[in-house]
């Protein structure tokens, strides 16, 4: 009985989607000054401002995604369904009012570096870590690093 206990609460602490939030995060985080400096070149300090509000939003976006997968998954499948298309259309929702809320906020929001950052972000972050998913039910989430492969001759050198 303990083994099959201990195995289920490994389990619950598997959290592939959480994972890959986080790695989208660190991967924003490195893009951020591009960003930044895009929207200070072209328009100004208010571009700085806004595009960096973006990438805020776009992170968020991804823990909050992976969050609301991570509670409904313990649940059941079909709260997992619900969350997901629901979370999914409030996050969306939430996007649009707070962009609507920024730009009558005043001069300091320029809605240009915002959209062009909240969109290439979100679609660029997925592609770029799409190559460090794992498709395998053996390492669900992201990938592992590849291990070096010890040629004969290198072990028998030691």
């Amino acid at each position: 009985m303990s083994d099959s206990s201990t195995f289920v609460a490994d389990l619950s602490e598997v959290t592939p989607e959480r994972d890959i939030a986080r790695d989208l995060a660190k991967r924003a985080v490195w893009v951020a000054p591009v960003f930044v400096a895009v929207g200070a070149v072209g328009w100004g300090a208010t571009g700085a401002a806004s595009a960096a509000v973006a990438l805020i939003l776009v992170v968020a976006n991804f823990l909050i995604g992976a969050a609301i997968i991570t509670r409904a998954v313990r649940i059941s499948l079909n709260a997992l369904y619900g969350a997901v298309l629901f979370g999914y259309l409030i996050r969306l929702g939430a996007l649009a009012v707070i962009a609507v809320v920024l730009k009558g906020s005043g001069d300091w929001f320029s809605a240009v570096p915002f959209a062009i950052t909240l969109l290439v972000t979100h679609l660029g972050l997925l592609t770029w870590e799409t190559r460090h998913v794992s498709a395998s039910l053996a390492f669900p989430g992201l990938a592992p690093e590849p291990v070096s492969q010890v040629t004969p001759e290198e072990n028998h050198s030691k």
